[in-house]
């Protein structure tokens, strides 16, 4: 038996600078980024460990404590790389603006304001300060404000960046009462895959799959569309202000449907035994993604990791852990006889080219997830897949309701009312 592990959030935010020195916050991330690469630089030097730290302050135009942060941070990523076979050697010429990090009430700080707003405070440069006030999801704002009126949550440490040129504070809080089950005791794996349009959900045990589960939300990406061809008129009309108008009404309405969706992922998967739900580790792919301009364009809008923290902390609050695997060849190999290859998924439509396996694709992708988050971190083996369940597929409607499915396909070695055997659409 393994212990649990404490529930620890990201909460990400955006900030309202109100004071009149804003580029000091960019200026620091700057200053940041240099004290990030000279400790790396002097770590693979074979400089001591416990020297760097205030050989580079001593250089720094940063408080103190932010300094050893983000040296900190720089020093994690080294012992990462000795670690994990050599994989990934930090780069002690990294460009452009780095994460500013700050220990809570030494670099930063966070007020609650008279009209229920949060105020924050950024030591930017010794004897500097930036002000204003955060906005965000509000869940996040929920739990931000409990943590600073409750004695159940500690807040610890912040990262001031900017993202997209947008200034953003992402704070670390600890609930001291509530806790997360460790990953290696779990008895059922949950293998979720995000795609464009639906998520699909395998549960796994040492048993076999129990259930399997695919949820579609195509108005997510018509709603996009949409917006996105309203946004390119009024740009054209020059209405900037409309513009900025219809953005925030698309966020709001992909928001709203993410959680609902992320809700529902986890209530499935409370009804097993000790679940574990598995996600791919997808933080690369935007940076790999080039196929065309309008291709690029829905590519790079899909909300997979907003869809993945969603269901993340939902799940942490309810004692489910997550966990992550790399997601190289999951939508081509065979669920059934392990067979990989590229022809055997034709968009929503799995055949294998060996066994004839034939199945939905992407319910065929969570299994080899939820395998993948067995093998990974469980101490079990993974069991021999010799038959799938039926897949039952929950249609969402606009209203968000997903109560009960509106559309379910026998796919498994039976046949759909189009006369195609084996695949779901």
């Amino acid at each position: 038996m393994t212990d649990a592990q404490a529930l620890v959030k990201t909460l990400d935010f955006q900030l309202n600078i109100q004071s009149d020195n804003g580029s000091l916050l960019y200026d620091a991330t700057l200053e940041a980024r240099s004290v990030y690469n000279e400790a790396i630089r002097l770590a693979k030097e074979g400089v001591d460990w416990d020297v760097i730290p205030d050989r580079v302050a001593d250089d720094a135009n940063l408080v103190k404590n932010t300094t050893q942060r983000v040296v900190a941070k720089a020093l994690g990523a080294m012992e990462s790389y000795y670690e994990y076979d050599d994989f990934g050697h930090p780069s002690h010429t990294k460009d452009g603006a780095y994460p500013l990090r700050a220990n809570y009430e030494e670099g930063y700080n966070l007020s609650l304001t008279d009209n229920g707003d949060v105020a924050f405070r950024i030591s930017a440069k010794p004897y500097k300060h930036v002000k204003g006030v955060v906005d965000g999801d509000d869940a996040h704002l929920d739990i931000l404000k409990n943590a600073l009126t409750s004695d159940e949550w500690k807040i610890g440490t912040a990262e001031a960046l900017f993202h997209n040129e947008n200034a953003e504070l992402h704070v670390n809080v600890t609930n001291t009462e509530q806790t997360v089950r460790d990953k290696q005791d779990s008895r059922t794996v949950v293998g979720v895959d995000v795609n464009e349009d639906n998520v699909a959900l395998t549960a796994l045990s040492e048993n076999g799959v129990e259930n399997t589960l695919v949820i579609d939300f195509p108005e997510i990406k018509s709603e996009r569309h949409r917006y996105f061809t309203m946004r390119k008129r009024v740009q054209n009309a020059g209405k900037s202000s409309m513009h900025d108008v219809l953005e925030g009404r698309e966020e709001r309405f992909v928001r709203d449907r993410l959680h609902e969706v992320s809700r529902h992922i986890v209530e499935w998967s409370q009804q097993f035994e000790k679940p574990c739900i598995v996600f791919e580790d997808l933080k690369e792919m935007r940076n790999s993604i080039d196929y065309g301009t309008r291709m690029n364009r829905r590519l790079h809008h899909l909300s997979f990791r907003a869809l993945q923290f969603y269901t993340s902390y939902k799940a942490a609050f309810e004692g489910i852990p997550t966990g992550w695997i790399n997601p190289e060849y999951t939508s081509q190999r065979c669920p059934m006889c392990g067979h990989t290859e590229r022809a055997n998924r034709n968009k929503k439509r799995f055949k294998c080219r060996d066994c004839e396996h034939q199945d939905h694709s992407d319910r065929g992708a969570s299994v080899n997830i939820a395998v993948k988050g067995i093998e990974k971190r469980q101490n079990w083996t993974v069991p021999a897949l010799n038959s799938l369940p039926v897949v039952r597929t929950v249609r969402r409607q606009v209203s968000g309701a997903v109560d009960a499915p509106t559309v379910t396909h026998p796919t498994v070695r039976g046949y759909q009312a189009d006369g195609r055997m084996g695949v779901s659409d």
